[in-house]
């Protein structure tokens, strides 16, 4: 009887966000919530999957750890296409509730939503003015957009800066607006500090650049403000686009 490898993939992305099992299985569980498909995740499942004894999770969980994590399915360690294998309930058999295929022909049924437009690898630049250092910086992350319907999922890519950085946005014509939260470095400069705040991104006509500005509490409370771009870089979210990106943008 063979054995599946251990899904290190989605070990790492759990780690690198700081989370322990029971929080993924919540976070998975409240995305689920969200989304209007409530699902089980609990601890259990989590182990399921990072010991490789699920492959390939049902869609109601592919598409709520797609939410909480920013990164698509086969990028976090899974199959796309599951076939006969060992489901999350632990029983074998087939995943009845796949995605629907984009070959489907016209006339046979709901037909699928068109391909996201905006999904892929963009390159995400901010300035910011350092108070402390009396200068004005700028920060850069590689990051993996997904988008859904008019929801855009963003989250960097873990090899391209030492402070994660997730958005998420909702998309009115060419106006994108929504939240924003870095993680700083624990040895950098700002010790581990947790920023948030707010972004308002215009959408360029071509669709391969989004400029704005973030607002968001300096240290003392106050306001801070400065300009943010995304520059799309590739619509491929698989795993070698997403290893080719996993690497500090070029200052």
């Amino acid at each position: 009887m063979s054995m599946n490898a251990p899904n290190t993939s989605l070990r790492a992305v759990r780690m690198g966000m700081m989370m322990s099992q029971d929080d993924l299985a919540r976070a998975v569980r409240d995305a689920g919530t969200r989304a209007g498909q409530p699902n089980d995740a609990n601890k259990r499942l989590v182990q399921r999957w990072e010991s490789g004894s699920t492959t390939a999770p049902r869609p109601v969980y592919a598409r709520a750890l797609e939410a909480v994590t920013g990164l698509p399915i086969e990028a976090l360690g899974f199959s796309v296409v599951p076939t006969a294998r060992v489901s999350d309930d632990g029983h074998g058999g087939h995943d009845m509730e796949e995605r629907p295929s984009l070959t489907a022909s016209a006339g046979t049924g709901p037909q699928p939503e068109a391909r996201a437009a905006y999904s892929g690898v963009w390159l995400s630049r901010y300035e910011y003015f350092s108070s402390g250092r009396d200068t004005a910086l700028t920060g850069l992350h590689y990051v993996v957009l997904l988008q859904h319907g008019h929801r855009l999922s963003i989250r960097s890519l873990p090899g391209s800066s030492d402070s994660p950085l997730t958005m998420g946005m909702e998309l009115d014509g060419h106006v994108a607006t929504g939240t924003w939260t870095e993680q700083t470095a624990k040895e950098g400069y700002y010790r581990g500090a947790r920023y948030h705040g707010a972004i308002q991104l215009l959408v360029e006509p071509t669709g391969r650049r989004m400029r704005g500005k973030w607002v968001g509490f300096g240290k003392e409370f106050d306001i801070n403000t400065g300009p943010w771009e995304l520059i799309f870089q590739d619509a491929s979210t698989g795993r070698a686009t997403l290893n080719a990106y996993n690497r500090r943008p070029d200052a």
